[in-house]
């Protein structure tokens, strides 16, 4: 995982800096044939050079972008979770807990539906 350690030292808050390096670490461990990148300042995973999921810091939450279609797929789950969201990602507030299951259920969708994808958005 060393492609995210200058994303994770320019995280200021100790806090935040090792659960995002957690749900990084945890991504990387279960889906060992994603690649990790940081492109536009976000840290991403992919698989067959397609896009899978991009998980970035912000001051009251970590954001879970992993596509609309994912989004959509996912919306009543992600609420159910009590993640706020937008069309693109949602929300986990740093106070809350990481819903693995919630995480991996998305990207093994994104794996899947995007099997025979060529192009790295949808």
């Amino acid at each position: 995982m060393n492609v995210f350690e200058n994303y994770l030292a320019g995280i200021d808050h100790p806090d935040h800096r090792e659960r995002t390096e957690e749900i990084l670490k945890w991504v990387g461990n279960t889906y060992p044939q994603l690649e990790p990148h940081i492109k536009w300042n976000t840290p991403m995973f992919s698989d067959h050079g397609t896009f899978i999921i991009g998980i970035s810091t912000a001051k009251h939450h970590l954001s879970v972008a992993p596509e609309e279609v994912c989004m959509t797929h996912f919306a009543d789950e992600i609420k159910q979770a009590g993640y706020s969201s937008t069309k693109g990602l949602f929300r986990i507030p740093w106070k809350d807990p990481v819903n693995y299951d919630l995480l991996g259920k998305i990207i093994e969708f994104n794996i899947e539906d995007k099997a025979e994808y060529t192009n790295f958005w949808r």
